[in-house]
């Protein structure tokens, strides 16, 4: 946008889901949270969400699943940041098309949080700098810092706000398996807790920087604490999994805490003969692919 200029009136962006190649999870904090290591991907598929300026308020409506009351959503209360921050001089009416499995580990709803935040400080001619925005994100939820960072593969720390950029992987087939049924965060983590004893430590560990420069060695890296426990919990998730890892994927993982399983593959002949193998039964596949260029940012609609 040129300086001086009004900013258009309305915008729609793609928002992005992620997986997790490694997820360790570590101590809990006095607060009840849990700290993380994890290593973050963008992919391909994508929500879709459109932001509209009006006179005030903020209107949310969805498309494509349920996701709960409005107020809650994160879409809703990134907006109302936005708007804050900038004096709530105008309003926004926001539409989100789901695309991204609901509950799934796959940073749906956060990334749809990212998004708004981009969306809602486009339509206020970006007042907000990107490094407050990067703050507000942290607030929303601990894997909005990534969808706001732009990075494509990042190793994060603490809630994930702590971030390392890597340098971006050519784009690689991927296979998700998404079971029906989600996976509570909150019981993940207390079944993970469940697991381990009063004196659990985790050990020593060195991060190779050769490791995170082929998919292959990223899959070398050890897999997602969740696993365990949250297999235990649902023998249907594991026996996909062990499905999964049957069709000879470069890595194959639990997405966060579940219940999405991801692989990536070589190439798409062998992704799209692995769904061929694991068709038919009561999960959805989607064939998709991890993101080796930038995500594009808020486009506006406003066009002759």
């Amino acid at each position: 946008m040129t300086p001086g200029t009004a900013a258009p009136d309305s915008f729609t962006i793609a928002a992005h889901a992620k997986a997790n190649l490694f997820l360790r999870v570590l101590a809990r904090e006095v607060s009840g949270f849990h700290t993380l290591e994890t290593l973050f991907v963008l992919l391909q598929l994508a929500d879709r969400l459109t932001a509209e300026r009006i006179p005030n308020g903020v209107e949310l409506t969805v498309e494509g699943a349920e996701t709960g009351p409005i107020e809650d959503n994160l879409v809703y209360r990134a907006a109302g940041m936005i708007l804050a921050a900038t004096g709530r001089r105008f309003g926004v009416r926001l539409h989100l098309e789901k695309r991204v499995p609901v509950a799934a580990g796959l940073g749906g709803g956060s990334s749809d949080g990212a998004a708004a935040l981009q969306l809602v400080n486009a339509l206020a001619g970006h007042a907000v700098p990107s490094h407050e925005i990067l703050q507000l994100a942290a607030k929303l939820g601990s894997d909005v810092p990534f969808f706001t960072s732009g990075a494509l593969l990042a190793l994060a720390w603490g809630r994930g706000e702590r971030m390392y950029r890597l340098s971006p992987l050519p784009s690689a087939p991927v296979l998700l398996a998404v079971p029906p049924f989600g996976v509570s965060t909150a019981r993940a983590y207390a079944l993970l807790d469940e697991g381990r004893s009063e004196t659990w430590a985790r050990g020593a560990v060195t991060l190779d920087e050769d490791a995170f420069t082929m998919w292959g060695g990223i899959g070398r890296l050890g897999g997602n604490d969740f696993e365990v426990p949250v297999f235990a919990r649902e023998p249907a998730l594991r026996e996909l999994f062990e499905r999964l890892c049957g069709t000879r994927p470069l890595l194959a993982r639990l997405s966060g805490s579940g219940s999405a399983l991801i692989a990536i593959y070589k190439n798409e002949r062998e992704r799209d003969a692995a769904a061929l193998e694991l068709r038919g039964g009561d999960y959805k596949l989607i064939a998709t692919a991890t993101r080796g260029t930038a995500a594009p940012g808020p486009e506006s609609l406003d066009r002759a």
